[in-house]
C-alpha cells in the first residue's frame, strides 16, 4: 500500500490572501471577533510566528499579536476553492478519500509502482494544485494512513516527506505522543503522567503496562499506530465530509428566539454551502456551550438528503429546544453541524412531526468561483 495524506497549508488564510493579495506579508487571523468570544480557525504562517493557532481565543491571539489583521470566516469561498483543488487532484490521482475541505487522503499506489514513482506523483499532485488555484499543499507519503498524515505536517508549507518501507517506526518515534491521530487529550494526560512522551515511548509499551494506561481496545489501536501499523484502507463509499456553523456570543444568551434566529441564519449559510458543491445532508446536529463551557450537541438524521435552509433551520431549532429542555440554561455558543453529505438528487422530502407534515422539493443550487490559472510549483521536498 503506497498512500497519501494532503493537507492544505493555512487554507482559509491562504485563500483570504489571494482575494486580497496585500495581505500576505501581514499577520492574518482568520475567526472571531478578537475583542468578543471568537475563537481562531487558522492563521497565516506570518502570524504563526507569534505563537498564533487554531482553536485559541481571538481575544489571546489579539493579545500576542497587536497589529494582526481579523477576518471572518467565508465559508463559502473555501467550499469553492476546495472543489477546484479536489477537481484537480483527482486528475492525477483518480482515488480519493476527503476527510475534510482542505485535507485527504490519495491511493497512490493504484498508479505507483514504487516509491520513487509514488514522490514523482505527490510533486506532480502540489504542481496541479498550485497551478490551478495558487494554493500551496503539504504531503506525506507512507505505508499507511498513520504515517502519511503525521509526515504532511513535518515541512509545512510546501512540504513533502516519503517514509519508504522499513521506516515507519523510525521515523514516528521522536515527535510527541500528542501528535499521534487518535491520541485525544486525557490519553495524552495518562501517558504523560506515567513518562511515555513520545510515540517511540508509547511504540515500547509492554502489555501489561498498556493495559494499565488505555485499557480496553484503545490501547493497542495506538501502540499499532506508534508501531507505523495501521490496516485501513482509503474510505470510498462516503466521502467522510461534514459542514458547519457556529456563533460565539458576547454574552451568554438565554431568549429563545434569538437563538432560534441565529441557528436559521446558520441554516441558510450552510443550505448555500451544500448547494455550491451539489450536495445534500442526512444528518443535522445543533452543538450548544453553555456558559461554564460544558458542551452538548443533539443530532437528528433524515432519510434522505436535503440543502432546504427552512428544513436545516426546523430541525436545528427543534434539537436546540430538546437540548435545553434536558438542560436549560444560558449559552455562550450555538452552532448547525451537517454531515452524512452525499451527491444531490432531485427528491420530495416529507417530514411528520407531532404538528405538521412538511413537504418539500428541493433544487441544485449554484456552482463553485472557477479556478485560479497560471501559477508556479510548489516546493520543500524530502525523503526520511
Amino acid at each position: 500500500m503506497i498512500v497519501a495524506h494532503l493537507d492544505l497549508d493555512a487554507f482559509f488564510a491562504a485563500v483570504e490572501e489571494l482575494e486580497a493579495p496585500e495581505l500576505r506579508r501581514k499577520p492574518l487571523v482568520v475567526g472571531g471577533d478578537p475583542h468578543g468570544r471568537g475563537v481562531v480557525a487558522t492563521a497565516n504562517y506570518e502570524a504563526r510566528r507569534f505563537g498564533i493557532r487554531s482553536a485559541m481565543s481571538s481575544a489571546e491571539a489579539l493579545r500576542r499579536c497587536p497589529q494582526a489583521v481579523f477576518l471572518r470566516p467565508r465559508h463559502h469561498l473555501y467550499r469553492a476553492y476546495s472543489k477546484t483543488v479536489w477537481e484537480t487532484v483527482r486528475g492525477v490521482v483518480p482515488t480519493v478519500e476527503r476527510t475534510g475541505l482542505d485535507e485527504g487522503y490519495l491511493d497512490v499506489g493504484e498508479i505507483a509502482a514504487s516509491f520513487l514513482e509514488a514522490r514523482a506523483i505527490a510533486e506532480a499532485v502540489q504542481a496541479s494544485v498550485r497551478a490551478a488555484t495558487e494554493l500551496t499543499c503539504s504531503l506525506g507519503v507512507a505505508t499507511s494512513k498513520v504515517v502519511a498524515k503525521v509526515a504532511s505536517d513535518r515541512r509545512k508549507p510546501g512540504g513533502l516527506t516519503v517514509v519508504p518501507p522499513g521506516r515507519e517506526r523510525a521515523f514516528l518515534a521522536p515527535f510527541d505522543v500528542r501528535l499521534l491521530p487518535g491520541v485525544g487529550p486525557r490519553s495524552e494526560e495518562r501517558l504523560l503522567a506515567a513518562g511515555v512522551a513520545t510515540v517511540g515511548d508509547l511504540a515500547s509499551l509492554r502489555d501489561d503496562a498498556l493495559r494499565r494506561l488505555l485499557p480496553g481496545k484503545l490501547g493497542p489501536l495506538l501502540r499499532d499506530r506508534a508501531r507505523g501499523v495501521d490496516p485501513r484502507r482509503l474510505e470510498l463509499s462516503t466521502e467522510r465530509i461534514s459542514i458547519s456553523q457556529e456563533e460565539t456570543f458576547p454574552e451568554d444568551v438565554s431568549d429563545r428566539d434569538r437563538l432560534h434566529a441565529e441557528l436559521r441564519t446558520m441554516a441558510t449559510r450552510l443550505a448555500e454551502l451544500l448547494r455550491a458543491d451539489g450536495k445534500s445532508a442526512r444528518t443535522v446536529t445543533t452543538k450548544l456551550r453553555y456558559g461554564d463551557f460544558s458542551i452538548r450537541s443533539r443530532s437528528t438524521t433524515l432519510t434522505a438528503g436535503t440543502d432546504d435552509p427552512q428544513t436545516i433551520g426546523d430541525l436545528a431549532c427543534s434539537l436546540l429546544d430538546r437540548a435545553l429542555r434536558d438542560r436549560p440554561g444560558a449559552l455562550r455558543l450555538v452552532g448547525v453541524g451537517l454531515s452524512s453529505l452525499e451527491p444531490f438528487r432531485q427528491l420530495t422530502f416529507a417530514w411528520d412531526s407531532a404538528d405538521e407534515r412538511l413537504d418539500r422539493s428541493f433544487q441544485t443550487g449554484m456552482q463553485a468561483k472557477p479556478a485560479r490559472p497560471d501559477a508556479g510549483t510548489a516546493s520543500g521536498a524530502s525523503m526520511v
